[in-house]
């Protein structure tokens, strides 16, 4: 591994403690009620959501006061530090309102700017994904391996919900639709970690921001895929929130093509 990353054993172990702090307050507050309200952005956030935040704060604050914060329900901390963890709470908030088990706690943490450690936690599911820069992405602690796929024709595609994308991005949507073989929609942070194991083959998503995808990086390249914004840069804290990821490299260079009409 990378030393100069400075990712090391006692992070990857934190992480861990996070998600499983981040499912006991799920398990022990969402059958008291989830007291729903309407952000301005017309996005659903519930009282857990803010309470799974504080205690995630909570813990980085008390192991490592010398880190940065990022998170999506209280104000950013100390963004200049070298290592700064992103969090979203629940990620699918509206899935988790209606009890559609199709969302997860995102937990990533940066270094310089770059995310290289991420996690996926998916409670319902008992699904934790987890990726290191220089490490193979494990998914409940076994090894996880994207999937071959010989043309984007016949490639799975995992895309975003559309009422995130903008009207200029509706045609590069459409055009990857009819591009690929089969389409399933509003897969959230579950998409991502589906294409890390090898069941889908690429994710599409506008709009988002950095607490949304900042895990993903870790994830999909260390098991073995590609992921980038929609130009082909890879993503970083300052990215856009338009999230391309492939289990197949040359499938996310077709994808690519078609994104931008060529």
């Amino acid at each position: 591994m990378n030393t100069s990353i400075r990712i090391v054993d006692e992070h990857i172990s934190f992480a861990n403690e996070l998600a499983e702090a981040a499912r006991q307050v799920l398990a022990e507050h969402t059958r008291d009620g989830l007291g729903t309200s309407v952000k301005e952005d017309k996005t659903l956030v519930t009282r857990l959501d803010v309470m799974v935040e504080k205690r995630l704060r909570e813990l980085i604050e008390s192991r490592f006061p010398e880190h940065g914060i990022i998170g999506e329900e209280y104000e950013n901390a100390d963004l200049g530090r070298s290592h700064v963890w992103v969090l979203d709470p629940i990620d699918g908030t509206a899935s988790f309102v209606a009890g559609i088990p199709v969302f997860g706690t995102l937990i990533a943490l940066a270094v310089d700017g770059v995310p290289h450690l991420g996690v996926i936690d998916a409670p319902v599911l008992d699904l934790r994904w987890l990726g290191v820069t220089g490490r193979n992405t494990v998914c409940n602690g076994e090894a996880v391996r994207t999937r071959g796929c010989n043309e984007l024709s016949s490639a799975l595609l995992l895309a975003g919900n559309r009422d995130r994308y903008a009207p200029e991005q509706i045609v590069p949507l459409d055009n990857l639709r009819g591009a690929t073989g089969a389409r399933v929609y509003g897969g959230a942070c579950l998409s991502y970690g589906r294409v890390a194991e090898g069941r889908a083959d690429i994710v599409l998503d506008a709009g988002q921001s950095l607490y949304d995808f900042a895990p993903y990086r870790p994830i999909i390249e260390g098991a073995g895929g590609k992921i980038t914004d929609w130009l082909g840069v890879p993503l970083s804290l300052s990215s856009d929130g338009n999230i391309l990821a492939a289990g197949d490299p040359l499938v996310h260079q077709q994808a690519l093509a078609v994104l931008s009409g060529r």
